[in-house]
């Protein structure tokens, strides 16, 4: 026995076996090494850019609310001014400050920009950083137009004081004169504060207010307070803290946030099976080496903790690199995509990247987890082996005999699939990913099984090389077994994720089509809440020749729990004779009986919301008043995460007297082409630049083309989980390869020539790649089944239809197979390239 307690021994000793190692197979090092690197950094630029996001949206919800206790907030039609004196005077409110928020369109921009009125005097007691630094300007606040700027919106805009800032409101084009911009540390939001009473002209908003700000006197319990106040406050109208919030709006992009932390935590997960792979190889082709150790007197714990440093130190470089990477990547994707990754979220934040060093040393430590878990069974297996049976030739089968049973896999299967029916925890699919890992790591248990089930199978060939290569594959299905984790891994997950944006994409296309039925589609200002029609507008518009039918549309919002994002509240008409509007329902649709409240139809999102399906009773609050409604149908909505409902657009014009519309569908007559009736609606509006009139063709092509840009990160994380899989084929092929050095000598002696090794190694490739495509592909379908109805049922709560990509995982499976042949080949070169001679000079 070796003491263990002299370290320039055990310094030798790693030296000759580990540190040996990496010298004479420096690339598989490297492969390794790129594999735990990519997951880490993946990781961390996922991780960095979400917080950095949310960090930014929430700093920007607090700088509103300044020094302001609790804030009080109303649906997008806000709610009636006369609620400002009754809570500025309520005992326990030291400050009150009103305000009119809306998001308006930026004229000849496809996005929009908060304008936030304010009183300016009341905003210096509640708001005093918004408004101190920028004083001199207050007085020209007051004047009409005028408007104060963001720093970060004047950069955005490339406006300074004395120019210009063009917005929708209505159906017009208003212009708001910059009279200063504020200070750089006021705000990073892109927002234009201007006068309370001037927004309240200019967005038609007379008499509304959409937020107050209340900061409480001294002692005043804010949750307290809070919950005083909403006994008092109008039905729609909520209370909370600053904190709760932005809380409330960030809980919006939550599903979308750790979908992104879970895909890349797969890289991670993906590069462990590479460094498994990778170590357990290497260790079958060191077998004698470390049987001799053991036979110098090492003993297996020291064994073990030799090896666990060589997969630690691989950790730790490998982790090192990805952390700096992700850091690098994080930078470059907030510069070009925002803080929210192109999906929208979080687009009027001006998101700056703040590097957590709590999370680095998390994602560090993880590299290093996953490099030791994933070295550690090899490391095991290895101690656990006799040195006289290790040192035996042709031993590399029988050490992998602890992993053939199937049992274990199977049962980790079962209770994969059992797991994927439970309920969501904290509105979040932790269950449905833990179930994806366990049917990942129960496939890979299984696979030795298979493979030697599938090899069996070869077909029979004449091709000497050929034949060669089956026996040999037949004979090791346990290594060949190893070597299709990564595969496996990487594949059938790139494989269920290809499905299920496949699924959702066609879906969505399908949804399009049902949802835009008429010929030509008007908006007042495509984005934004500020866009509406007047009754007369209306009315010129259906007059307007070449308009057959013209029908139109309200949205608004309505809060039903002030930690939760509103509702969508659409009102559109029925059609004479309809009792449902034309949606893609899900279920069954409900008559409601004689005397039972007027129906509504709420979508997929808002009936989990309010925990309520067809024939229940809901209660909305619409108009400022609690209303109770009959539920008549769920339908498919993939446009509103935050939920939508449907109610007839005469019982919403009877109960709110609000009369204007946001949209109109046309139908035009016979003969009447798209591009003469928008030519015609432009010169028929007194006002016409802020109009967004597009055929159906363009909002699908448009809304097809928004769904690719959110899943563009999606793809990357794929094709990083495709390409770690990658570096372990190529590594697995080079280990064994460099392991049957004799055997290629060998055949070199009996007359076979380098270019029918090179084939027969080429046939390995092939039937190795086929066998790890078919395993993949039956997993990936697995995989995708809980990703489709599990996972984006519980993170968005919206169902879609199975629709399976067959051209693009045909193209993929094919890459995957070419990939594993050529890799086949070019790790065989180096074996090929000795002489046959010192092939087998081992032997003699």
């Amino acid at each position: 026995m070796i003491a263990p307690w002299r370290p320039a021994v055990l310094t030798s000793l790693w030296r000759a076996s580990a540190g040996g190692a990496w010298r004479e197979h420096p690339g598989r090092l490297v492969l390794a090494l790129l594999g735990i690197a990519l997951g880490v950094a993946l990781g961390v630029a996922v991780h960095l850019i979400n917080a950095s996001a949310t960090n930014e949206f929430e700093l920007a919800v607090r700088s509103l609310a300044g020094e302001a206790d609790l804030v009080v907030r109303g649906p997008r039609s806000g709610f009636p001014e006369s609620l400002y004196p009754r809570l500025a005077r309520a005992p326990g409110v030291a400050a009150a400050s009103p305000a009119l928020e809306v998001d308006a369109q930026i004229a000849g921009r496809r996005d929009t920009i908060k304008v936030l009125g304010l009183d300016s005097f009341r905003a210096l007691q509640v708001q005093p950083h918004l408004l101190l630094e920028s004083r001199d300007a207050l007085t020209d606040l007051l004047k009409p137009r005028q408007a104060l700027l963001s720093a970060a919106a004047a950069e955005d805009l490339g406006v300074g004081k004395g120019g210009e800032l063009r917005v929708h409101a209505g159906s017009r084009v208003e212009t708001l004169h910059v009279a200063g911009v504020l200070a750089p540390g006021a705000t990073r939001q892109r927002m234009a504060i201007v006068d309370i009473a001037e927004a309240q002209r200019v967005f038609g908003r007379i008499g509304d207010l959409s937020r107050i700000d209340l900061k409480l006197a001294a002692g005043t319990q804010a949750e307290a307070f809070a919950r005083t106040l909403e006994s008092v406050l109008p039905a729609g109208t909520v209370v909370a803290t600053p904190e709760a919030e932005a809380a409330r709006n960030v809980s919006l992009s939550r599903a979308y946030r750790t979908n992104l932390d879970m895909l890349a935590l797969v890289a991670l997960f993906t590069g462990a099976f590479l460094v498994f792979s990778t170590q357990f190889l290497a260790l079958l082709r060191r077998r004698s080496q470390l049987a001799l150790l053991r036979v110098i007197g090492v003993t297996r714990g020291q064994l073990v903790r030799l090896l666990l440093v060589d997969a630690s130190l691989t950790g730790l470089i490998g982790s090192l690199l990805g952390v700096a990477l992700g850091v690098a990547l994080a930078h470059f994707a907030v510069a070009r995509l925002g803080g929210d990754l192109g999906a929208g979220y979080f687009s009027a934040v001006d998101a700056q990247l703040h590097v957590d060093p709590a999370a680095l040393a998390t994602f560090f430590v993880l590299g290093v987890v996953f490099s030791l878990i994933g070295a550690a069974l090899p490391a095991l297996e290895a101690a656990r082996r006799q040195p006289a049976t290790a040192l035996k030739a042709g031993d590399e089968e029988e050490a992998l005999r602890g992993v053939q049973r199937a049992a274990p896999g199977l049962a980790i299967i079962a209770i994969g699939l059992a797991l994927s029916q439970a309920p969501p925890l904290g509105d979040l699919p932790w269950t449905g990913y833990a179930a994806i890992a366990l049917l990942l790591v129960g496939a890979i248990l299984v696979m030795p099984r298979f493979a030697h089930f599938a090899l069996a199978r070869l077909p029979n060939v004449r091709r000497a090389s050929a034949a060669l290569a089956a026996a040999q594959l037949q004979a090791t299905p346990r290594q060949v077994a190893v070597a299709l984790a990564g595969i496996l891994a990487s594949f059938s997950l790139m494989v269920s994720m290809i499905i299920m944006i496949g699924s959702f994409r066609e879906s969505l296309a399908t949804w399009l089509d049902r949802m835009l039925p008429a010929d030509l589609y008007l908006r007042a200002g495509r984005l934004g809440d500020t866009g509406f029609f007047s009754e007369e507008e209306q009315a010129r518009i259906a007059r307007v020749a070449g308009i057959e039918r013209a029908v139109f549309l309200r949205s608004q919002s309505v809060f039903v729990a002030r930690d939760r994002p509103p509702l969508t509240l659409i009102a559109r008409p029925l059609a004479p004779g309809q009792s449902a509007p034309p949606l893609p329902f899900e279920g069954p649709r409900v008559e409601p009986a004689a005397g039972a409240p007027t129906p509504v139809w709420l979508s997929e999102v808002a009936a989990d919301v309010l925990r309520v399906s067809a024939r229940d009773i809901v209660t909305l609050p619409i108009g400022g008043v609690p209303r109770h409604f009959t539920v008549a149908g769920i339908w498919r909505d993939y446009a509103r995460q935050n939920g939508a409902v449907v109610i007839d657009r005469a019982v919403y014009v009877a109960i709110t007297r609000d009369r204007r519309a946001n949209e109109a569908w046309l139908y035009l007559a016979g003969g009447v082409a798209p591009d003469e009736a928008a030519a015609r609606l432009r010169a028929g509006l007194v006002s016409h630049e802020g109009l967004e009139i597009a055929t159906p063709r363009e909002l699908k092509s448009i809304s097809l083309a928004i769904f690719d840009r959110t899943f563009a990160v999606t793809y990357a994380l794929e094709v990083a989980a495709v390409l770690i899989g990658l570096f372990g084929v190529s590594a697995s092929f080079s280990a064994q390869a460099l392991a049957r050095r004799r055997e290629f000598g060998v055949l070199r002696h009996i007359g076979m020539t380098r270019r029918q090794i090179g084939s027969m190694l080429a046939f390995e490739g092939l039937a190795v790649g086929s066998v790890g495509v078919v395993a993949g592909l039956a997993l990936g379908w697995l995989v995708s089944l809980v990703l489709v109805h599990v996972i984006n049922r519980q993170s968005f709560h919206w169902s879609m239809d199975m629709h399976i990509p067959w051209g693009e995982l045909g193209v993929l499976a094919l890459s995957l197979v070419v990939a594993a042949t050529l890799t086949a080949v070019v790790s065989g070169r180096r074996a090929m390239s000795d002489e046959v001679t010192r092939a087998v000079r081992e032997d003699w």
